[in-house]
């Protein structure tokens, strides 16, 4: 084999695993926020079924979780990390 053959097949390998990782990577990306955005637009329901006075404030905390999904997702694991550490305490 030429190093040309070698470096070809190399690269197709590793090519190869790559695109599958990356397919992987966005399949999982697409399941998340699949499931995020149908947490969400439940949310939507239970606004309408909360008290007059706190429609607005939840409205508002619901269009903070679409524009930022992210921080809205580490600071509800924030929470409950802090929750269950309280719970512990005795």
């Amino acid at each position: 084999m030429t190093d040309q053959r070698i470096n070809g097949t190399a690269e197709t390998l590793t090519g190869d695993s790559r695109l599958q990782l990356d397919g992987r990577l966005n399949e999982v990306k697409g399941k998340a926020r699949d499931a995020y955005g149908r947490v969400i637009d439940s949310l939507d329901g239970l606004v309408e079924k909360a008290p007059a006075d706190l429609r607005e404030p939840a409205r508002q905390g619901l269009d903070f979780a679409r524009r930022k999904p992210l921080l809205t997702t580490g600071i509800v694991a924030g929470l409950a990390l802090l929750l269950s550490g309280m719970g512990r305490r005795r």
